[in-house]
């Protein structure tokens, strides 16, 4: 997901920070190695500094990985994914599925309750899968469940899902749903995602738009030994500097995104761990093929040679980051490597001369108003400005941006003209990683291609892909969907990022996975 819608931005929201990767630069310490006095910890609560607000808790209708890693604390699904985003059981018990790649048939398990004392059965599952189906509910997720033509309840533990043709990513689509209270969807209806009710170690507290969102232990949690702590606030931060403050004072004991060019300073000082890790989350901007001069394939060309891809490394992500050199990240299944474009203003000139703008052209790009953004946003136009584009930054706080991206409804309306913005694939399929974002029925607002890019033949083999079952097959056609948009460039390929987080080292169990998403299961404070 877009860091923003994903995520996202997205932002997905991607949802591992691994206890193996602790270190920062300089001199790394390994998570769990005493370097430092442990900080101290009053209570049984933590608060996660985040870089954005929440736009939805409503996990049928969410597309930034930001509030994937709010509903999640709250939420569960059939499936789910482990800190590797592999496919793992959750509350299914275990699944078949048929030889044709049509049927899915999952065993429940048993004894399982929503927060509100409603059993978890086949029939909950139904009504979920139904909800997400139902044209007239117009839910983002809907598109992830195109395939699937019927939901049936063959007993209270078991649930058949049959779809209308084999589709390749579904097992990872349902690991993305998660299972909301029948009881709590008939209550309070599209305002969901103001009450979340979901069967996971959390309950929902509060949501206070802005300030914060609080979720407390379920005392009812079916998994034993979980929750370990009793609260848990999210706080958005969207200024670096303030985020870095609250981690040193304690007043957030987790901070993610952690500014990388602050990583040396504040590693194994003040009780500070820095975990960091590849990641799934894509970095780029796009270009709307609907506006001119976006419609002109040199131009598009040429703002990407433009761009000096190692200098955006080490001048806004401080080196924590690789090229993007396809349209996904190198964890992301079924990547494909392309030939970078490597920076090379005088390449950029002559395609913009070729294209009758050797003199250049006025342009603006939106993003995200948090500190690394408006970073990243000010070094292109300053990089542009080296070939006669010049660039109107314009930073948005996340809700009025995504209002500005969706609220469009044909191309026509549409007034972006570059994003800057980031996606990773929170169900950690190639599918996922591609058809939300280059297929032409993902247009806003129906999807995140907010590059209005459309191409025959990459539609036809997305579809294509989603059909096969063989990863080979699957494989070899996904690899000609990366080259064909790679050289049409709808976007300006930035970087991947690494993940960079910091905490107390009291704290244990809060790991960021490679999709960008907080999971926060197993938190815990050490004493």
């Amino acid at each position: 997901m877009k860091k923003r819608f994903a995520a996202f931005t997205a932002l997905v929201l991607a949802g591992a920070m691994f206890a193996g990767c602790s270190g920062g630069a300089g001199k790394p310490q390994q998570q769990g190695e005493a370097q430092q006095p442990t900080a101290k910890k009053e209570g049984n609560g933590i608060t996660i500094a985040v870089n954005a607000n929440f736009v939805t808790l409503d996990p049928h209708n969410a597309a930034d990985t930001l509030s994937i890693s709010g509903y999640r604390t709250m939420y569960q699904g059939l499936l789910g994914f482990d800190q590797d985003m592999k496919v793992m059981p959750v509350l299914a018990e275990s699944y078949e599925v048929s030889p044709d790649a049509k049927v899915y048939t999952f065993k429940l398990k048993e004894n399982i309750k929503f927060h509100d004392g409603t059993a978890f059965n086949a029939e909950a599952v139904k009504v979920n899968l139904d909800r997400v189906k139902n044209k007239d509910n117009n839910l983002k997720m809907a598109r992830s469940f195109a395939a699937v033509e019927k939901t049936e309840v063959v007993d209270a533990k078991t649930v058949k899902i049959t779809l209308s043709q084999p589709y390749s990513a579904m097992l990872n689509k349902l690991a993305m749903l998660m299972i909301i209270s029948p009881q709590a969807l008939e209550k309070h209806g599209k305002d969901i995602g103001q009450h979340p009710v979901g069967t996971g170690p959390f309950k929902y507290k509060e949501w206070v738009q802005g300030d914060r969102m609080t979720i407390e232990k379920n005392a009812d949690y079916w998994e034993k030994g979980l929750p370990k702590v009793d609260t848990i606030t999210f706080k958005p931060v969207p200024e670096n500097g303030s985020r870095v403050a609250m981690l040193k004072t304690g007043e957030a004991d987790f901070v993610y995104p952690l500014p990388t060019e602050q990583v040396e300073q504040v590693n194994g000082k003040n009780g500070i761990v820095v975990d960091k890790t590849p990641s799934t989350i894509a970095r780029y901007i796009t270009m709307n093929m609907t506006k001119k001069p976006f419609d002109d394939v040199r131009v598009r060309q040429a703002i990407n040679y433009a761009i000096n891809k190692d200098a955006y490394i080490k001048v806004v992500k401080s080196g924590f980051a690789e090229k993007l050199d396809s349209t996904m990240s190198s964890k992301t299944q079924f990547y494909a490597k392309q030939t970078p474009y490597d920076g090379n203003v005088e390449k950029a000139k002559a395609l913009l001369k070729e294209a009758g703008l050797e003199n250049g052209f006025k342009a603006e790009i939106w993003g995200s108003s948090d500190s690394e953004t408006v970073k990243g946003m000010q070094f292109v136009q300053q990089q542009l400005a080296a070939v006669g584009i010049t660039l109107d930054v314009k930073p948005m706080e996340e809700g009025t941006l995504s209002n500005e991206i969706n609220s469009a409804k044909t191309p026509q309306e549409s007034k972006v003209q570059m994003w800057y913005v980031s996606w990773s694939p929170s169900s950690a399929d190639a599918d996922a990683a591609t058809r939300p974002l280059f297929a032409s029925e993902m247009f806003p607002p129906n999807g995140a291609n907010t590059a209005y890019y459309k191409n025959d033949k990459v539609d036809e083999l997305i579809a294509k892909a989603n059909k096969l079952s063989n990863a080979d097959e699957q494989k070899a056609v996904y690899a000609d969907v990366q080259a064909q948009i790679y050289k049409d460039a709808p976007w300006v390929f930035l970087a991947v990022d690494q993940i960079v987080s910091g905490k107390k080292n009291y704290l244990e169990g809060v790991k960021v996975y490679p999709d960008g998403s907080i999971n926060v299961r197993e938190a815990e404070i050490k004493k």
